[in-house]
């Protein structure tokens, strides 16, 4: 199969060119930023012809639409809302058509951000209504809608509290402050699951083999607050002169109300794929001692 990937530089994107060199399927990245030392086709996924074009030229039968606009804060920005739009709806079903046309899949990765308005204490599943609270949450779910307006083969796979070994992320950033800071504060009101953006990408592949049309979730299993994960970043690391207190969201003021519980039910993605879901220790134990090999 020849599967085009964008957003090739980003966490997912780099966790799935590691995924494709144990692939006998034909991988081509793409993404508008360039990095040196990676094989990088530019896209433009706000361009359907550009999209078309590649699709013919390289015979692709499947997209993995890791690109998007993800800056939670930087999006209620009311000067940057189309470009917001351009990259989280638009983009998706300039894909979805592209796709459509050729009978090939698409493989979209949404978020957590769709649900939060409602109050609720269970996992969401993966046919809840969306109820996002701000702009980055609105138009990824008006993507959804939209690749599903369009038809055709799609996954959708809604993830959470993405982090990686690259780039810039929560897990990253908690492990340059832990080390440096004499305290920190941590919010321990939000409530979620780390995804190891390596799991995401192994599932990925799986789901690639034998694709089945739907919405679906993937995050790590377990439950926990920023809090809770920043000490288990910090004890991991061995970081132990950190004194880590909790503390309500209030305290950090955002432009943008963040879901207070966005714990994903994983049981379709399980019993559809067979996919492995990791415990969110174990996976960022595997990721920190990636990162602290790699140094």
């Amino acid at each position: 199969m020849n599967i085009l990937v964008t957003g090739a530089n980003g966490q997912l994107g780099n966790e799935m060119r590691i995924v494709a060199k144990n692939s006998t399927d034909r991988y081509i990245f793409t993404d508008i930023n360039q990095v040196e030392g990676l094989e990088t086709t530019y896209l433009d996924i706000t361009d359907l012809d550009a999209i078309r074009a590649m699709v013919k030229e390289y015979q692709v039968q499947a997209i993995v639409n890791c690109a998007a606009w993800t800056n939670v804060d930087a999006a209620e920005d009311p000067d940057k809302y189309t470009l917001v739009e351009k990259l989280n709806a638009i983009a998706p079903e300039n894909l979805a058509k592209a796709m459509k046309e050729v009978g090939g899949w698409l493989i979209q990765i949404s978020t957590d951000y769709v649900f939060g308005k409602e109050p609720y204490n269970t996992p969401c599943r993966p046919d809840q209504k969306g109820t996002p609270t701000g702009v980055y949450g609105e138009t990824k779910l008006l993507g959804e809608e939209r690749i599903r307006k369009v038809g055709g083969n799609f996954v959708i796979i809604r993830t959470a509290w993405l982090y990686s070994e690259f780039g810039k992320n929560f897990c990253k950033t908690m492990l340059q402050l832990t080390a440096t800071k004499p305290q920190l504060k941590v919010v321990f009101d939000q409530c979620g699951t780390p995804t190891y953006a390596l799991d995401l990408a192994k599932a990925i592949q799986v789901i690639l083999t034998k694709p089945v049309c739907g919405t679906y979730h993937f995050s790590n299993e377990g439950v926990c607050s920023w809090y809770d994960f920043t000490q288990m970043i910090a004890r991991i690391a061995g970081h132990k002169d950190c004194d880590i207190q909790p503390c309500y969201s209030t305290e950090f003021p955002s432009p943008v109300k963040r879901p207070a519980y966005s714990v994903l039910d994983k049981r379709s993605i399980r019993e559809t794929f067979g996919v492995e879901v990791p415990y969110w220790v174990d996976s960022l134990e595997t990721c920190i001692n990636n990162i602290q090999k790699w140094k």
